[in-house]
């Protein structure tokens, strides 16, 4: 073998090892790895349930913010009709000139996310991080037309991701 061979296996070895070191040394001193998990959580934030429920688990009232009298009515038959337990019906005070607005605290947040899937993502999104319970408030507005059908629900669910927690929250661990 040449001397030039040889060499360059020498370099190629000594990189080599150098590189192991420094991947060594980079996770033994990584100092965020509790980061992004309830561990990790400042003081302060709460933590939200990101789980993504099943339509028979997601508790809603639905409120009509629209000059429709009995919209709520027909729309919480509709969310009945698709397995969703529905509280309270009635109407809201202030008017919403968008699709939908879903009101929910940090116990609904996964609930939230299978929601919006039924607007088409086109629901405006408001997080209430005192709220106690895991229900959503689903206040239909004036651009409400009609919820969307179980292939648009999956096809949006597929778009939409995972749910994320809001900012200055935390993921609640996840119960094995």
């Amino acid at each position: 073998m040449s001397f030039a061979r040889v060499r360059a296996l020498v370099v190629v070895g000594l990189l080599a090892v150098i590189a192991l070191v420094f991947v060594i040394v980079a996770v033994v001193r990584d100092s965020q790895s509790e980061a992004g998990t309830a561990a990790g959580c400042p003081d302060g934030w709460p933590l939200v349930d990101l789980r993504l429920r099943e339509q028979k688990d997601v508790k809603i009232n639905v409120f009509n913010a629209t000059d429709e009298a009995g919209r709520a009515g027909s729309v919480a038959d509709d969310f009945r009709n698709r397995k969703f337990q529905v509280k309270k019906v009635g109407n809201e005070k202030k008017a919403v000139d968008g699709v939908a607005v879903l009101r929910f605290g940090p116990k609904g947040v996964g609930s939230a996310h299978l929601l919006r899937a039924y607007f088409l993502n086109e629901a405006e999104q408001v997080f209430q991080p005192t709220r106690k319970d895991d229900t959503v408030d689903v206040v239909l507005g004036n651009s409400y037309q009609q919820l969307a059908t179980t292939t648009e629900v999956n096809q949006s669910l597929g778009d939409l991701g995972a749910p994320e927690a809001p900012a200055q929250t935390c993921p609640m661990p996840v119960e094995k």
